[in-house]
């Protein structure tokens, strides 16, 4: 969808084109018949706008004032109507440009499927979006200050300008077919509030939301909140550890920001089709056939073993929570996925 303010500046340069011909039309003239006719300068000036308009005035004029005429009749009428044509595509193309974005964006949010919403472009909303955009999944975010959703269509961002606490929105945008949703709202009502809706629609739907308030994380969890991130809070434990531990600090930032080193945390799922289901990490040799390392293992029961040792084994349905270089890792999440093309598993 074309962005409103691109429709502005195509309506700016129009406008200061057709300006720009209209008034070398009229300098050609005003210039013409003070030489040849030795009118004044207003007289020359309204003789050519006379002429321009096909208003006519009786024609007083010499034999070279004609030739003149003539050529201002010609020149000066034709600016006038595509002055008239181009204004008048501009506005079409504004209105019903506006018109057929809207229904672009309507059909490519209805072929989403097991996508994020965002509902929410503040400085949280902003932040998700940018790492479900570097990580390449499909993602609409929900806003209801255009100006927010400009910016969002203008990085390249599926968008939508409406109330993320209707149920209707949340409809809209494909709720009931979405696979995690990020509550970035302003307030923690309204998280609470999307919230509720989004897992009406969809019971199964992962929710991370964040809460401003202590207080409203407990809530949210009772609510049904799959994660509750609280900024401030966050903010203020690694300001403290970024002083107690910094280099475990920086060795956070480079495997989660991929800041420096090419290596990234990521969690693997073990599919029940895989050969290497009952099979230890020793027997798998993951470290020496894959160049990972396993850091921890989610267990199917939501047990979480830190580094496992070499003879525990793996399970249908367990997350390997491994850190390598990225080629690496999708090479042995293809291993353990259903088909050697199984696509990347979402942080949950």
């Amino acid at each position: 969808m074309t962005p409103p303010f691109q429709s502005i500046d195509r309506l700016t340069r129009r406008f200061l084109f057709v300006a720009l011909a209209l008034a070398a039309v009229l300098a050609i003239g005003t210039v013409g018949f003070m030489l040849i006719e030795r009118y004044s300068l207003f007289d020359a000036f309204y003789t050519t706008l006379l002429t321009m308009t096909t208003v006519g005035y009786g024609d007083q004029l010499h034999f070279p004032g004609r030739i003149l005429n003539s050529f201002l009749l010609i020149v000066g009428v034709t600016t006038i109507l595509v002055a008239i044509g181009a204004i008048t595509q501009t506005v079409i193309e504004a209105e019903f440009g506006e018109l057929i974005g809207k229904r672009r964006n309507k059909r490519m949010i209805d072929k989403l499927q097991n996508h994020f919403v965002i509902c929410g472009y503040g400085r949280v909303g902003r932040g998700a979006a940018s790492e479900l955009q570097q990580a390449g999944v499909p993602f609409v975010v929900v806003d209801i200050d255009h100006d927010r959703v400009e910016k969002a269509i203008a990085a390249g961002m599926l968008a939508v300008a409406a109330d993320s606490t209707r149920d209707e929105t949340l409809r809209a945008v494909g709720v009931a077919r979405a696979k995690g949703l990020v509550c970035a709202l302003a307030t923690d009502a309204d998280n609470l509030f999307v919230l509720l809706s989004a897992k009406f629609l969809n019971p199964g739907i992962y929710v991370a939301t964040r809460a401003a308030e202590d207080s409203a994380e407990e809530k949210m969890r009772r609510a049904g909140a799959d994660a509750v991130f609280a900024p401030y809070a966050i903010t203020g434990h690694r300001l403290a550890q970024a002083l107690l531990r910094p280099h475990v600090v920086q060795f956070l930032d480079f495997t989660t920001q991929a800041a420096g080193l090419k290596v990234v945390i990521e969690q693997v799922r073990v599919s029940g089709r895989s050969d290497f289901v009952s099979k230890s990490i020793r027997e798998i040799q993951i470290g020496r056939q894959f160049g990972v390392i396993v850091l921890a293992i989610r267990k199917g029961d939501g047990e979480m073993v830190f580094n496992p040792p070499a003879d525990t084994a793996i399970s249908a349905g367990d997350y390997l929570i491994v850190m390598g270089q990225p080629d690496k890792l999708h090479t042995l999440e293809g291993m353990l996925a259903d088909t050697i093309a199984g696509g990347r598993a979402s942080v949950a």
